[in-house]
């Protein structure tokens, strides 16, 4: 017959000092994996003109929209023709009404291929860039 210890009686089985020492680490690994890009950058998530699309007229401006609001003074779209030369209006900017996206309005542009540069800064202080392609047929 098996008689039970009282609570003081039973022995303890220490953890080992490399457990107690990396339990931190995983909590916070845990954490940023369940995160994602919810405290990550602004990334891009829907163009008009769609990425590579071909359109058959001119679009009047480039829309880009983000995952997250955008600091104005810091964010710019560009649209360049094949050469390199600038051909929006100059006049890139963040919505005030919408601050996750970002527009530049375009003269009428002749048929061709154009790349779209930009380069943001999201309210969390993270800089993103890039681009794409549409052509004007």
């Amino acid at each position: 017959m098996v008689c039970p210890l009282p609570e003081y009686a039973r022995a303890r089985v220490p953890r080992p000092r490399f457990v107690k020492s990396i339990a931190p680490l995983v909590l916070v690994l845990a954490v940023c994996a369940l995160t994602g890009t919810a405290a990550g950058h602004a990334m891009l998530q829907r163009t008009e003109p769609r990425v590579e699309s071909r359109v058959k007229r001119s679009p009047d401006e480039v829309k880009l929209y983000f995952t997250e609001p955008l600091e104005p003074a810091y964010s710019s779209v560009r649209v360049v023709n094949d050469r390199g030369g600038q051909v929006d209006r100059g006049d890139s900017r963040v919505d005030r009404s919408n601050p996750v996206l970002l527009r530049v309005t375009l003269p009428a542009l002749p048929p061709g291929t154009y790349r779209v540069r930009w380069r943001v800064l999201s309210i969390d202080a993270d800089v993103t860039e890039g681009g794409f392609a549409f052509r004007v047929e």
